[in-house]
């Protein structure tokens, strides 16, 4: 359960305990920069749980600090304040290296701007993951083929993500989040820059791997969007406003 505070307000509350057998528990996460002798906060006290199955929107004004909070769940960034336990490790006292392979075993991330690399064929896309992975080349074909035949793009395998349209190419970005069965998939804007019937396949294809049993926790501006999640999260100025 989140505590909401208005950006207004200043005095210190204790954090909620933390609530194990969570996919995800936060308690007074903090983001911040320092400009000499001030500070600019991006996230302030923020206290969140998310279960397994949960499909979660984060919603919220440009600069709120959507983007931030779901990178230190994804565990792209670890210049924080406060706790964070994943699947009840503590990740802010672990190693970068601990935190490296916690995240690679359990986390998709999905990025607006699909984050494919281009000397690298779909085929090769899909497989980079896997590599990171102790698994047999032979079993990693046979899941880069069955997820290619999940997605209905086996005919571009070949093909290079700039031969691909934006909505073939976040098809493909989702296709590996989830090519290693994470137990999250965490999606930044994940349609920002798709049409709108391109948007949408995306949101149904969510829907269907968050029935299917992945956590989902998603960034979005969008309320039609929003809608497919089982709670929104409100952020305004860095802080949980409502939910």
């Amino acid at each position: 359960m989140s505590f909401f505070r208005s950006s207004s307000e200043s005095v210190p509350l204790e954090a909620e305990a933390v609530r194990p057998g969570m996919l995800v528990s936060v308690r007074n996460l903090e983001k911040s920069y320092a400009h000499g002798t001030s500070r600019t906060y991006v996230l302030r006290r923020i206290t969140i749980d998310v279960k397994d199955g949960e499909f979660v929107s984060i919603m919220g004004p440009s600069g709120a600090g959507k983007s931030t909070l779901l990178h230190i769940l994804g565990m792209h960034d670890s210049a924080w304040t406060g706790e964070y336990y994943f699947l009840d490790h503590p990740v802010h006292k672990l190693t970068a290296k601990d935190r490296a392979q916690l995240h690679k075993v359990n986390i998709g991330f999905v990025f607006q701007s699909y984050h494919l690399l281009d000397h690298l064929t779909v085929y090769e896309n899909l497989d980079i993951p896997l590599s990171y992975r102790d698994i047999r080349k032979s079993e990693r074909e046979s899941m880069v083929c069955d997820i290619l035949d999940r997605f209905a793009i086996v005919g571009k395998k070949d093909l290079y993500p700039n031969q691909l349209s934006g909505g073939q190419q976040q098809l493909v970005a989702v296709a590996r989040a989830v090519i290693s069965n994470p137990k999250v998939i965490l999606a930044d804007e994940p349609t920002g820059n798709l049409h709108t019937s391109q948007g949408k396949e995306i949101m149904e294809l969510f829907k269907k791997l968050n029935e299917a049993g992945t956590t989902i926790i998603q960034v979005t501006h969008s309320e039609v969007n929003a809608a497919y999640g089982r709670r929104i999260i409100h952020l305004r100025d860095g802080w949980v406003v409502d939910e």
